[in-house]
């Protein structure tokens, strides 16, 4: 009975975050959503994570996993940085706008990475678990 009850809560909690979220919003496996703005752009907005990685982590989860695109596709970051405190990052799969602060690509000439060096990001995350 008690397994039973637990299955039920954890049903019920995920319906209700999954009911909360935008409807094109897409769950990265950190936790974080990710909202499409057009065919090229994206934004990931802040949900308690306050490294810049865990954004990355997030779009780069996205291109691959979402999108279904190669692991080689570049992403790039619109948001000027720093973040601020509670603010999201808006990236692109365009170079146009990309700045060239906020992530450093060792032996990369261009402003962006590659999505599966910022999928890399994901590995020492825990996901998310809280209503939204």
């Amino acid at each position: 009975m008690t397994l039973r009850c637990c299955l039920l809560v954890f049903a019920l909690a995920g319906g209700l975050a999954a009911a909360a979220a935008p409807a094109r919003a897409w769950i990265a496996t950190n936790g974080l959503l990710v909202e499409p703005v057009n065919a090229t752009d994206f934004f990931v907005p802040f949900r308690g994570r306050p490294a810049a990685t865990s954004f990355w982590c997030a779009a780069g989860d996205f291109v691959i996993r979402r999108l279904g695109l190669p692991p080689g596709t570049r992403v790039f970051r619109l948001s000027a940085p720093p973040r601020r405190s509670g603010e999201g990052i808006l990236f692109s799969l365009s170079p146009e706008g990309a700045q060239d602060r906020g992530v450093q690509v060792w032996g990369s000439k261009d402003k962006g990475m590659s999505a599966s060096l910022a999928q890399t990001y994901c590995a020492n995350e825990e996901p998310l678990f809280f209503f939204f």
